[in-house]
């Protein structure tokens, strides 16, 4: 009796084991994206056929404005996974020359290191092309004057619990399909707690940038974003930086500034222009999916850059935006 039992055991034991070795990697699906809507007005400026906005992506038509519908799809199993992500509508068409936002191949070859084929949205820089992925609605001068999106190969690193690593090779900036002169860009990214400091170097496109992405809780409601770049292109780019504190007055409702200065640079002109940009954004949950966005923007510039309602050129720029972004 005492033999059989063990053997029993033996047996149980063997069966178990075999079946964690053939065990078959879960497959995981989800679906998701977000839809929305706007409205916009100047103040300080026409919104008829003269109508004029700050030189941002995004959010630049008067009256009522569709944003973009974004429907993503992801599926993994085991180590590997792709992710298709597309986008419909006037903003996803100024992000992207495709309806393909995103779409991308990953293998996890280790528990601390991940690589990523296709086309993914850049990694520099403190907004995203989403709605959903920023506090305020409309975007900076620093967004909407760095990259998009890139086109390539990049392998990540979970160095320790603290730091990681990307590099990266990949098409000039925000080109997707073909590379015109068989040239190509260089990543990297080196993260420490939640701050990152990224890498370009494109010289058949951007030519080089660099860009600090980070913040800090000031408290357990205050929240405060940084973001700073440089980039140069033979003499010709732009510098800046960008603070986002945000505070949340209740569970639904977080109040945000986003303050900017930005200034292009060029060997050609005697004086660069510069722009400093005051948005004050509510973000207001309506049953967790729904979120209401009013948003007042003051884009002050050091020459006439914009007009007033006169048709006369002026430094000054005020505006209104409401939004509506519905997550799914």
């Amino acid at each position: 009796m005492k033999n059989l039992f063990m053997f029993s055991l033996l047996l149980a034991s063997f069966v178990l084991s075999a079946q964690e070795k053939t065990e078959i990697p879960e497959k995981k699906f989800t679906f998701g994206g977000s839809l929305d809507a706007y409205y916009r007005t100047n103040f300080t400026a026409p919104n008829d056929d003269n109508q004029i906005a700050p030189a941002t992506s995004f959010a630049d038509t008067a009256g009522f404005s569709l944003g973009m519908a974004n429907i993503i799809a992801s599926y993994e199993k085991g180590k590997i996974g792709g992710v298709a992500d597309l986008v419909f509508g006037p903003r996803g068409e100024a992000a992207s020359a495709t309806v393909l936002n995103q779409l991308f191949a990953y293998y996890h070859i280790s528990e601390n290191t991940k690589l990523t084929i296709g086309k993914f949205n850049t990694f520099l820089g403190y907004e995203v092309i989403s709605p959903t992925g920023n506090f305020n609605y409309s975007t900076s001068y620093l967004f909407s004057n760095g990259p998009f999106s890139h086109t390539g190969l990049k392998a990540d690193f979970t160095l320790s619990e603290d730091f990681s690593l990307m590099l990266g090779v990949f098409n000039q900036t925000d080109v997707t399909e073909f590379n015109p002169d068989g040239s190509y860009a260089i990543g990297a990214q080196v993260g420490y707690k939640s701050q990152f400091l990224n890498l370009l170097y494109d010289k058949a496109g951007l030519g080089f940038e660099i860009d600090y992405t980070g913040g800090f809780d000031a408290s357990a409601d205050f929240f405060i974003g940084i973001n700073a770049a440089f980039a140069d292109n033979e003499g010709e780019g732009f510098y800046g930086v960008d603070i986002y504190p945000q505070y949340s007055a209740t569970e639904s409702l977080t109040i945000g500034l986003r303050g900017e200065y930005f200034q292009t640079q060029s060997d050609a002109v005697n004086d660069d222009p510069s722009v400093v940009a005051i948005t004050l954004t509510g973000s207001y949950v309506i049953d967790e999916d729904l979120i209401i966005k009013p948003e007042f923007r003051l884009d002050s510039g050091s020459e006439d850059i914009f007009i007033d309602t006169d048709l006369m050129a002026t430094k000054s720029l005020g505006s209104f935006v409401l939004a509506a972004i519905y997550k799914f």
